[in-house]
């Protein structure tokens, strides 16, 4: 599977964060794990790695978002929008394998799969002003 495709996993998942508390991100992981059998087990360990630093994380990213987002603070954000948000500053700041032009090009593409039509610009300007 290529990067990109893991990375739309990892989205999907944060984006699913959203409507949960810490203590059932594990049992998500485990439910959307049941609906893809197709991942490999090196593929399961990397998004659960993402997808748990962006858990620990989350205080810290949302701060370094809402300290650039002026009048857009994460409480008002789209939910697409800031998982797609949350995902590239988490890889921006704490993933040494990607670079921070892969991450927000990335995190453009998810936007335009994903968020409406000013969503690419969105998250183009907040990660601009991160990078």
């Amino acid at each position: 599977m290529k990067r990109s495709e893991i990375r739309e996993h990892i989205f999907k998942l944060v984006f699913c964060m959203e409507f949960h508390v810490q203590e059932e991100l594990q049992g998500q992981l485990d439910a959307y794990y049941a609906d893809m059998p197709e991942i490999t087990e090196e593929e399961r360990s990397y998004i659960a790695q993402k997808f748990f630093g962006v858990s620990e994380k989350l205080s810290d990213i949302d701060g370094r978002i809402n300290a650039v987002a002026k009048g857009w603070k994460t409480e008002r954000m789209g939910k697409a929008e800031l998982a797609i948000i949350r995902l590239a500053v988490y890889e921006m700041l704490y993933d040494e394998d990607v670079p921070v032009k892969v991450a927000i090009n990335e995190a453009v593409e998810l936007a335009k799969k994903f968020g409406g039509d000013d969503s690419p610009a969105f998250v183009n300007g907040i990660l601009a002003k991160l990078a």
